[in-house]
């Protein structure tokens, strides 16, 4: 698969999702979008996907021990959440005067 165009995706970091697939899979429970790493197709979640990380102790955490955070997710097991309608929602591109705008297919609302 060549990498010539870079690929195009339809949620943006601080964007409310809502986790449609995997371990964490809830449709009435949105989240927000901490980052979006395009080169990999992945999205980090906030309270989505918890790893357990072993650190050792540093200067800036003398103590050390077991951290808990986010790991990112795949891009296609998220999708956009529709506050208007309440429910997960697909979403549209569309030039309103001369900027590229997404717009919601359940509400036809713009989302910011």
């Amino acid at each position: 698969m060549s990498n010539r165009f870079k690929d195009k995706f339809n949620i943006k970091k601080g964007d409310t999702v809502v986790v449609i697939a995997g371990e964490d899979r809830d449709l009435k429970k949105p989240h927000k979008v901490l980052e979006v790493y395009p080169e990999k197709s992945r999205v980090l979640v906030e309270g989505v996907n918890i790893i357990t990380r072993h650190t050792k102790p540093s200067a800036s955490n003398t103590k050390g021990g077991l951290v808990k955070k986010e790991a990112s997710i795949h891009i296609s097991n998220v999708m956009l959440w529709d506050a208007k309608k309440g429910e997960p929602t697909k979403v549209k591109r569309s030039r309103e005067t001369g900027k590229l705008v997404r717009i919601s297919k359940k509400s036809g609302e713009v989302i910011k």
